[in-house]
């Protein structure tokens, strides 16, 4: 099996980790800092699964697919910021002969609305939809630590398609170190996560503080508790489900075990700003938004925090 890492950020070098342990022949797709640091010292996790450290001779890095050759691809893993997914899917169109004749394209992304961006130049059997709640952080260019980790890697189709052709890409995943599952449910998967990261990702990075530190006080437990009422609100009015039936039962779990098992953690948008990045805002809060409007659905809690942080993005 052949796999491309199409962006490598923190969640692409840690997934590049997995699949470069269990043997598959990887490339990687990145920025030339990137590039250069992972052909010098190759690449290092570290973190709680433990320590691994492949050279630069076990697996292929790249800057653009052009680079790349004659070579094609059973799948294709974008684990680009939400906010390139348009660019990402153009460039992959640009150069579909990578994917031969069934390779698949698996987005590892934050957020909703991801895939259909893909949809416009590819069939929907060419399409599948990760869901990942495992904390990675990147300290180097070719560093990556995984601090936390709340559930498997769920992988599927959004669109009704046949998940068996994902199985070994999920059992390669397992056996790098990260336990990946297949999904026939990817749809609630994705909108159980979106509640965990519409609630911690903005108020974290508003406050600056980990996961754990915004269950442990009344008035950010009050705020996080409206956000997500918000969001099932919306959920609901716009004809999809998760596996919760309201947000008090998602609550329940996110306050007993989400939020403990991710403690330590501090959101991706808290490390976006703190680098001077864009942040995936548009994908989390912004895509709740995006469908309270066409819906109807009033989200004043939502709208205040997701304007805080795009404040906050144009100051950093």
């Amino acid at each position: 099996m052949r796999i491309c890492i199409y962006g490598t950020g923190a969640v692409g070098l840690g997934l590049a980790s997995c699949l470069i342990k269990a043997g598959l022949d990887t490339d990687i797709i990145a920025r030339r800092q990137t590039v250069n640091a992972l052909k010098k010292d190759g690449l290092l996790r570290t973190g709680i699964f433990g320590d691994f450290h492949a050279t630069a001779q076990r697996f292929g890095s790249y800057c653009t697919l052009d680079d790349v050759g004659r070579r094609s691809y059973d799948f294709i893993m974008v684990c680009t910021k939400s906010f390139d997914s348009a660019a990402a899917a153009k460039d992959l169109f640009r150069h579909r002969r990578l994917l031969g004749e069934a390779g698949k394209i698996v987005h590892f992304q934050n957020g909703w609305g991801n895939a259909e961006k893909f949809l416009r130049y590819f069939r929907p059997e060419q399409v599948y939809t990760a869901r990942v709640i495992t904390g990675f952080t990147r300290r180097k260019p070719n560093e990556v630590e995984i601090t936390v980790h709340a559930d498997a890697i769920h992988i599927g189709s959004l669109f009704g398609c046949d998940v068996s052709c994902v199985k070994n890409l999920c059992e390669a995943i397992t056996e790098g170190g990260i336990e990946c599952q297949i999904s026939k449910s990817i749809e609630k998967d994705l909108w159980a996560k979106m509640l965990y990261n519409c609630l911690l990702n903005p108020v974290g990075a508003i406050l600056g503080v980990p996961y754990g530190r915004l269950a442990q006080v009344n008035c950010t437990r009050k705020l996080m508790d409206t956000l997500a009422e918000e969001v099932f609100h919306v959920m609901k009015k716009a004809g999809y489900s998760t596996h919760w039936d309201s947000a008090e039962d998602f609550l329940k779990v996110f306050y007993a075990r989400l939020v403990p098992d991710t403690a330590e953690h501090k959101s991706s948008t808290l490390q976006d700003l703190t680098a001077g990045k864009p942040t995936e805002m548009d994908a989390l809060n912004g895509a709740v938004l995006k469908l309270a409007r066409k819906y109807n659905v009033a989200t004043p809690y939502n709208r205040a925090v997701y304007e805080l942080v795009k404040f906050m993005e144009v100051k950093a």
